[in-house]
């Protein structure tokens, strides 16, 4: 079997945003695989972020894979716009797509993304099944770690059962989390089976950034199996 690899996802919510363009090369040249973007509504989560235009604005800077996390209430509204900017991966709430999810898969690779499906802590892991079994699957899973909405909480551990569920059933899944991780959590989240870490305050919070990504790297390669 071959193991699933590593991908380090700094969160551009912790960085400075008013030199997006720099820390997005900052963090890609000290060995992040992946940025991640917060897109929230104000409506599905009480804060608001940002949205496609920052996207696009950011896009003429790098080439790197945008990992784009919609907390927003209605997702299809999104796809043509996201796609447009140049967002590269694009990963709704199963909260908000119950009833149309296979429909927003489809348009979403439609469009030239790749989809995920999140859920937050309250619900139920089960839930996700579907859209990972479906003849039109998502292609990521992200098990949030921390209520949406707000950066710096504390990483729930709890959580580490529904990634140990997901893995266990699908062992070349792309298995996200988000919320809470750094280098006193990596370790339970890359045995649970996590291999896609999103890290904001620890990673820009930190004297060394790259020393960061290099042990949530690390801790991922180690639990996960390469052949």
């Amino acid at each position: 079997m071959v193991g699933v690899s590593p991908k380090i996802a700094p969160s551009m919510l912790s960085s400075d945003f008013a030199n997006l363009a720099g820390e997005a090369k900052r963090m890609i040249d000290l060995g992040a695989n992946w940025l991640h973007m917060d897109i929230m509504d104000g409506h599905f989560v009480p804060n608001l972020t940002i949205g496609a235009p920052v996207i696009e604005s950011l896009r003429k800077h790098t080439n790197a894979y945008l990992d784009c996390h919609l907390m927003v209430t209605n997702p299809m509204d999104y796809v043509d716009q996201m796609a447009k900017a140049g967002a590269s991966g694009f990963t709704f709430h199963v909260e908000v797509a119950k009833e149309n999810w296979q429909e927003l898969v489809e348009k979403i690779k439609s469009a030239g993304m790749r989809p995920g499906v999140a859920l937050k802590p309250g619900t139920p892991v089960e839930q996700v099944y579907p859209l990972v079994e479906g003849t039109n699957p998502v292609e990521m899973v992200l098990v949030m770690t921390v209520e949406p909405g707000f950066g710096g909480q504390k990483f729930m551990p709890n959580m580490m059962d529904k990634v140990r569920a997901l893995r266990n059933k699908y062992p070349t899944l792309d298995i996200e989390v988000d919320g809470g991780l750094g280098p006193s959590t990596i370790d339970a989240a890359a045995a649970a089976g996590a291999n896609c870490i999103v890290a904001g305050s620890s990673v820009f919070g930190a004297p060394e950034p790259g020393d960061v990504i290099s042990l949530l790297r690390a801790s991922v390669k180690k639990a996960q199996p390469s052949t």
